[in-house]
């Protein structure tokens, strides 16, 4: 019984149990991008909720929380577009170029970049991550 216990103590076993379980259901019932998709969605809620409940907490606005919820939705958009692309006959380098969805999904691919960048400067600059960088060269001096 304390080997039972154990084992759902640490966290990461019973997402990996939950994440399979969910992984098999899809596959059996062959929604396998619909999964994706919605479970997309409901991380980029997770995301927002996790944001509005800070800014209720503590009167601020945590914007990697919000990047994240941002990251998320393109990175869903770019799933979606590069399933739709399966669909289309590329013969040659000119079909490449002259198809409206291949424009889509570069631009999508630059703006996860760009979030991507924005993610990494807002932890850079945020308060606690500065404060925490000045008493670690404080504890040098």
């Amino acid at each position: 019984m304390r080997r039972f216990m154990r084992f759902f103590k640490d966290k990461f076993y019973i997402e990996i149990l939950f994440a399979t379980a969910l992984f098999f259901v899809a596959l059996s019932l062959n929604l396998m991008l619909e999964f994706i998709i919605y479970m997309l969605y409901f991380i980029i809620y997770l995301e927002i909720v996790r944001a509005v409940i800070n800014y209720i907490r503590e009167q601020r606005v945590v914007i990697s929380f919000l990047v994240d919820a941002f990251i998320i939705l393109a990175l869903r958009e770019l799933i979606v577009n590069l399933v739709k692309i399966n669909n289309e006959k590329i013969d040659s380098i000119e079909a490449l170029w002259s198809s409206s969805l291949n424009y889509n999904i570069m631009i999508i691919s630059g703006v996860i970049l760009f979030l991507f960048l924005v993610r990494y400067l807002s932890v850079k600059t945020a308060p606690k991550y500065l404060i925490d960088k000045i008493k670690k060269t404080d504890n040098y001096v």
